[in-house]
C-alpha cells in the first residue's frame, strides 16, 4: 500500500509522471498477476499489461482513496479477463505447447520443488470452486478488496459476497479434509 504518499502519487500519476506509475504499478502488479493466474487467464502477464494500460487511459475519472483506487484497479482486471475470455471465445486458437519460462532459481532445488508443488496444489483447489466463489476469494485475498467493494466490482451485493466467500472458504475446508489435511 502507498499509505500517506497515495494522494500525492496519485496526483503525479495523472501529471505522467514516471516514478508515480513506477510506485503504482509495483504496488499493485503482483496482486493483480495473482488475480489472474488464479482465475487461469490465457496469459496472465499479457493481461496485467492490459489492465495498467486501461488503468493509464481511465485514471481521470477515478475519484476516491486507496482503498477505492485497489477495488477499481480490480474491477478493470476482472473485466479486462472476461473480455479476454469472450475474445478468445470467438477466436480460438491452436494451444501450444508450454515454453520454459526464464530460470528465476533460488538455487536450492528442494525449496524450488516444494515450492512449485504448493503453487500447483493451489491452483487445483480454486479451480475446483465455483467461477463466483473464486472471484470473490481471490478479491478479497489478493485484493485485499473489503466485502462491500468486491461487491461493487462484481455487481453483486455484500450479503451474496459474505455468502459465496464461506461456501468457497467451507469448499477448499472440505478438499483438504477429502485429502488428508487439517486447517
Amino acid at each position: 500500500m502507498l499509505g500517506e504518499n497515495f494522494t500525492l502519487t496519485l496526483q503525479a500519476a495523472r501529471g505522467g509522471a514516471d516514478w508515480a506509475w513506477t510506485n503504482i504499478y509495483r504496488d499493485l502488479a503482483p496482486s493483480v498477476l495473482g488475480y489472474l493466474r488464479g482465475q487461469s487467464a490465457a496469459d496472465p502477464e499479457d493481461l496485467t499489461g492490459e489492465v495498467f494500460l486501461q488503468v493509464v487511459r481511465d485514471l481521470g475519472s477515478f475519484n476516491g482513496d486507496e482503498r477505492e483506487f485497489r477495488a477499481w484497479v480490480f474491477a478493470v482486471a476482472r473485466h479486462r479477463l472476461i473480455d479476454d475470455g469472450r475474445r478468445r471465445a470467438r477466436r480460438p486458437v491452436e494451444a501450444r505447447p508450454d515454453l520454459p519460462e526464464e530460470a528465476h532459481g533460488t538455487g536450492d532445488v528442494e525449496e524450488e520443488a516444494l515450492r512449485d508443488v504448493a503453487a500447483d496444489r493451489v491452483r487445483r483447489i480454486i479451480e475446483q470452486l465455483s467461477p463466483d466463489q473464486r472471484d470473490v476469494l481471490l478479491l478479497r485475498v489478493l485484493g485485499d478488496l473489503t466485502v462491500e467493494q468486491a461487491a461493487k466490482a462484481l455487481g453483486k451485493s455484500p450479503g451474496a459476497v459474505k455468502a459465496l466467500q464461506r461456501r468457497g472458504l467451507e469448499a477448499i475446508a472440505q478438499l483438504h479434509a477429502q485429502e488428508g489435511v487439517t486447517l
